[in-house]
């Protein structure tokens, strides 16, 4: 029985295995990047500005248009399939009809970037049925910094279709992952600035420490005259210390200790007597 038991286990596990690799291989736990997107034109540069976009690949981002007469709900996301349209990009429904038109298809990708925003172009849509010469459409996606936001909404900005051709939909988004590195530098302005707030801080703590001291001297102990002073024996031994200090360090040459220093008393000293020449004077 245990022998059985076991096959079975081992067996489980091989079954387990064998479902986690179908997966796999079938996408369902492939990790979504910008290099699910297909260029146009093979560009590294194009490559840079779509890896700033990197947190937002994977999310879909709605937007309803409000402008218009027509109920159009659109689904964008970025180097996915937006809404679950194979390879579609951009995607607008219709609410009514409950019809879904691929704007933009991430296959037939452009990006192109400044230093706080990037322009996604998604080309390669379904044709107008009766606008813009039937082109195929394109989707124009406007991602702005905003520090403010990690990801905003999307917004409708407008859909360009009175013309024969070059015809569009805008869309807009604001993120803080387009917004440009800040680098910590430190000029004259700024270390002027910090060093006037950290002396207005020390005075505010310095005149605490007075007035609070002072009150707490006369009022709680009862201290008179110089007394009130916060810590006033701390602060006379320290005038002291920093006096020594002082003549240690700054005084060039050695101090003539005086008698009463060395310990000797002066009473003792006895004065020289004065010579008199009164005595060489002949009589």
């Amino acid at each position: 029985m245990k022998v059985f038991s076991s096959c079975r286990g081992i067996s489980f596990l091989m079954w387990i295995m064998a479902f986690h690799l179908v997966l796999s291989v079938s996408g369902v736990y492939s990790v979504k990047s910008t290099k699910d997107c297909k260029l146009l034109s093979h560009s590294p540069l194009q490559q840079k500005v779509l890896e700033r976009l990197e947190p937002l690949v994977g999310k879909n981002f709605t937007a309803e248009d409000k402008a218009s007469n027509e109920s159009y709900t659109y689904v964008f996301q970025l180097c996915g399939d937006a809404g679950g349209a194979p390879n579609a990009g951009v995607i607008q429904v219709d609410k009514k009809l409950q019809k879904t038109t691929v704007i933009g298809k991430y296959t037939h990708t452009q990006a192109i970037g400044g230093s706080d925003w990037v322009m996604l172009i998604y080309t390669n849509g379904e044709k107008y049925d009766a606008h813009c010469n039937k082109e195929e459409r394109k989707a124009i996606i406007m991602i702005s910094c905003d520090r403010n936001v990690k990801v905003g909404k999307l917004e409708v900005g407008l859909e360009e279709r009175e013309k024969e051709e070059n015809c569009f939909y805008l869309f807009e988004l604001d993120t803080s992952s387009v917004c440009p590195v800040i680098e910590s530098k430190l000029s004259t302005g700024s270390i002027i600035s910090t060093g006037s707030i950290i002396l207005i801080i020390g005075f505010s703590l310095l005149a605490v420490y007075l007035v609070g001291g002072f009150l707490y001297q006369r009022v709680i102990v009862g201290a008179k005259g110089v007394e009130q002073f916060p810590n006033y024996a701390f602060w006379v031994e320290f005038g002291n210390l920093a006096a020594d200090g002082c003549d240690f360090v700054c005084r060039s040459r050695k101090r003539e200790e005086s008698p009463a220093y060395r310990g000797e008393a002066t009473d003792n000293l006895q004065e020289e007597p004065e010579e008199r020449d009164d005595q060489l004077l002949p009589m």
